[in-house]
């Protein structure tokens, strides 16, 4: 069941207890505008309210999972109207920071391209499965910027420290093997079986009591949530300068213009 309209940024089906959600703007290489942003945010209301549903999957068609955030569209609204515009309308943020998460488990599978919001998407699901040709990157410190999805607080406390800062503070991109041995996936597949094995995972958790299988997942969400109350409430404080800078409108030009940013520091 696809929903509604020409602009199906993102798809919604059934397999049993698994709910099955893609982003699906191929055309742009998945890259989340505030539509995308918007209907991912519906979807996993969806996947809260349905109770014939258990865990959800999340996936990307075409040949990219994304290539994360698509700055000329959310950077103005982000600038206008705070971090929340990551999050969309609705209960849940899909980041599980400027809102609560989804309260059911979340497998995601990545391939191609995993870009920026990719990866605190990944930080922020409870199981990764990637592809063997996967490719991450999170690249906020190249345009300007900084991640404000989650990436700044869990990546250090889900990869280490210094994997994290490895990452976040060059802009490097890295592939599947290097995404599991410091922890951001769980498992390598091939291209082909990505998405098939994020969901035999899934039916496994939908197989399981359900009630142990909430409590297992809220009382961990509980531990990471008090962990995490300074860093988004510093971060709240940290970004509207950030977005306010030259060095964030530069990032902009350049990313339009498709050239390395000239930055100052201002």
């Amino acid at each position: 069941m696809n929903g509604g309209g020409d602009a199906r940024r993102v798809t919604i089906d059934r397999d049993g207890a698994v709910l099955l959600v893609g982003i699906n703007r191929a055309e742009k290489r998945n890259a989340f505008d505030l539509l995308t942003i918007e209907q991912l945010a519906a979807a996993y209301e969806r996947l809260a309210d349905d109770d014939a549903v258990r865990v959800g999957v999340l996936f990307g068609h075409g040949d990219h999972f994304s290539a994360g955030l698509d700055l000329a569209d959310v950077g103005p609204a982000v600038a206008a109207r705070g971090p929340e515009a990551l999050a969309g309308p609705g209960r849940y943020d899909p980041f599980g920071v400027w809102r609560p998460a989804v309260p059911k488990p979340v497998v995601m599978a990545v391939h191609g391209i995993a870009y920026t919001l990719s990866i605190e998407l990944a930080l922020a699901s409870d199981v990764v499965v990637a592809a063997e040709d996967v490719r991450f990157r999170q690249l906020e410190v190249g345009r300007g910027l900084l991640p404000f999805g989650g990436a700044t607080f869990r990546a250090p406390e889900r990869l280490g420290w210094g994997n994290a800062m490895r990452y976040l503070l060059t802009a490097d991109e890295f592939g599947a093997e290097e995404a599991m041995r410091i922890g951001l996936v769980q498992e390598v597949v091939p291209r082909g079986r990505c998405r098939e094995r994020a969901v035999a995972i899934a039916r496994t958790i939908a197989a399981q009591a359900p009630l142990g299988v909430r409590g297992t997942l809220a009382n961990a969400r509980a531990a990471r949530a008090a962990a995490e109350g300074a860093a988004i409430a510093h971060l709240r404080v940290l970004l509207p300068g950030v977005l306010a800078s030259e060095d964030a409108a530069e990032g902009l030009r350049s990313f339009r213009e498709r050239r390395a940013g000239l930055f100052t520091g201002r």
